[in-house]
């Protein structure tokens, strides 16, 4: 299927052979649904359009990480009362670590692929979800000790409010956290059909895209027209 040369494109896809269109529609089914990149060029040659399973795959790979940025803007505020825990995610047949938070309604926080489960990685987990939504009122975390000794050691260089009037709570609630674990469930419901990852770069992109349409169909992007 040929672009119409003559359209406006947007810059994102420019030099693209296929229209905007349809790399949009590939990536998003594919990132929100249960579909391989076979599936999904089946679904799409009946729709008219020839494309090859690899061809979903360079996009879905290229295009993930874009579609989250542009849309960051969008986003609304979280709440205060964040929810944070870590699962496994299968990378070249080894486990890795994706860091994950949540507030009290469920909405989509931060996440952050790792390949170890220690402070260093909580760290910048932590650092990510503080620069992008500032501080919080409170932390709920599991019980495990690297994940709150980021924390203190942020605390006390001073990267968030620790020790003065008001300070962040951090705190392990089993009860509490039962909303993060809900929630992880729906994002590794998506993974499970891909049977791994075969590089980690690859991984923490497309899981950057997961992660966006979860949002996405959580309604956390602010789509009133200006």
């Amino acid at each position: 299927m040929r672009r119409n040369r003559h359209r406006s494109r947007n810059p994102l896809f420019a030099k693209r052979w296929f229209s905007d269109d349809v790399i949009l529609v590939s990536v998003t089914w594919y990132l929100r649904f249960k579909l391989s990149y076979r599936d999904l060029a089946q679904i799409m040659g009946q729709l008219g359009v020839s494309v090859a399973p690899c061809t979903i795959l360079r996009w879905v790979i290229r295009y993930s990480t874009e579609l989250a940025n542009c849309w960051r803007h969008l986003a609304r505020p979280v709440g205060r009362s964040w929810r944070c825990d870590e699962t496994y995610v299968k990378v070249r047949g080894r486990w890795m670590y994706l860091y994950r938070a949540v507030d009290e309604r469920g909405r989509t926080v931060e996440s952050h692929l790792s390949r170890t489960r220690d402070v260093a990685a909580a760290k910048a987990f932590f650092r990510k979800a503080l620069k992008r939504h500032g501080q919080p009122r409170t932390i709920t975390l599991d019980g495990f000790e690297a994940t709150h000794s980021a924390l203190r050691r942020m605390g006390m260089g001073n990267e968030f409010n620790f020790r003065w009037e008001n300070p962040v709570r951090i705190r392990s609630c089993q009860y509490l956290n039962n909303v993060v674990e809900q929630d992880h469930r729906r994002i590794k419901s998506r993974i499970q059909p891909m049977l791994g990852f075969k590089r980690f770069s690859n991984a923490r992109r497309v899981l950057i895209g997961i992660e966006f349409m979860h949002m996405v169909h959580k309604g956390q992007f602010d789509l009133t027209p200006m």
